[in-house]
């Protein structure tokens, strides 16, 4: 039976924070070109402005993602930024300012969180930003900003990898690679809550986190080639690619006939779908979804205590390109992310 998404819904008696009209211009972090994380810097720049069925929302905390460092590195959803200078960030948790129309289920005042899309509009790393109201679900209860903040984008694709495409069940065999960082965290989380038997592989310090987390068998990537300890899995969710030690290539070996292989990062391995055919296995590329309705289901297992969110470091918004460098050395555990604002 699938687990279906629970849509938000308005809530009698709910707790409103007290709104004001926002400023007309706002922090906010830019890059004039794409480069290292030093073209990363703070500008004041104008309040966006709501139109249709968009939400005007304060940011309180941004989350960070590779794609965020990809994309200011010139890589990532680069070719689609319109006009420089650009403010990236996806993810956000904060308060909503403004609404579409008065009887919106989530009125001012509602803490909520979800996904920025940027970069058809500006970014996270600033004090405002508009968003679709379908892209939002209201902040776990049980969560700070900082914590809801590290949420929508990893959870979302876990979510997508592991419900929707892989359909996780019982006895599914399930192999995940970097099951530490964001999304890996949630996926296997996300795995094991669904009753796959899942293999993860990760840093040495890591691997009883893993456990806890509720993998079965952990593999420490350096020391161990997972393929001596693992065959005839169900799934492969690679985070990883071939961009280290042929992880993609190896992977099609481990799978059983038949076996689905999901490639995730962008770039990271170009010509994984004929590499699969040939190793007479199937294989998909996966992109994530904002949907408010699955982050709202997401919030109820968050509340739950079904899964966690793990966050490592804390920057202030200030400090973005520090941010950035921490994402590209490569060895975050959970999230990365960025204080906004007090709240």
């Amino acid at each position: 039976m699938r687990f279906r998404p629970l849509r938000t819904a308005p809530r009698e008696g709910a707790t409103l924070l007290p709104v004001s009209e926002p400023p007309a211009d706002m922090r906010a972090i830019v890059f004039d070109a794409p480069g290292d994380p030093g073209v990363l810097h703070e500008a004041s720049t104008p309040v966006p402005q709501p139109v249709m069925s968009e939400l005007l929302v304060r940011i309180v905390a941004a989350g960070t993602n590779p794609i965020d460092a990809k994309t200011r590195a010139g890589r990532g959803v680069s070719g689609a930024i319109a006009a420089y200078p650009a403010t990236p960030g996806f993810d956000f948790s904060g308060v909503v300012i403004s609404t579409p129309y008065e009887a919106h289920p989530l009125p001012p005042g509602t803490e909520v969180f979800g996904m920025l899309p940027f970069p058809r509009t500006g970014g996270s790393y600033a004090e405002f930003a508009v968003v679709p109201s379908l892209s939002v679900a209201r902040k776990p209860a049980t969560l700070s900003h900082v914590e809801a903040a590290g949420v929508p984008l990893a959870a979302l694709t876990a979510w997508g990898l592991v419900v929707e495409t892989a359909h996780a069940h019982e006895g599914q065999r399930v192999l995940i690679h970097a099951g530490s960082g964001g999304v890996g965290h949630f996926a296997v989380q996300l795995a094991a809550y669904f009753g796959a038997h899942v293999v993860a592989t990760g840093s040495e310090r890591n691997l009883p986190w893993l456990r806890e987390l509720g993998a079965q068998v952990t593999i420490d990537y350096a020391t161990t080639r997972f393929e001596d300890i693992v065959s005839d899995v169900d799934v492969v969710i690679d985070l990883v690619g071939n961009v280290h030690d042929d992880t993609g290539t190896r992977s099609l070996g481990v799978l059983r006939p038949g076996g689905l292989y999901i490639m995730v990062p962008s770039g990271a391995w170009p010509d994984y779908a004929e590499a699969a055919a040939a190793a007479g296995v199937r294989a998909t590329s996966y992109k994530v979804v904002p949907d408010g309705g699955v982050l709202a289901t997401l919030a109820r297992l968050l509340d739950s205590g079904a899964i966690q969110v793990f966050v490592d470091r804390v920057f202030e918004l200030s400090d973005a390109a520090e941010a950035h460098r921490e994402i590209e050395r490569g060895h975050a555990r959970g999230k990365i992310v960025l204080r906004v604002a007090e709240g």
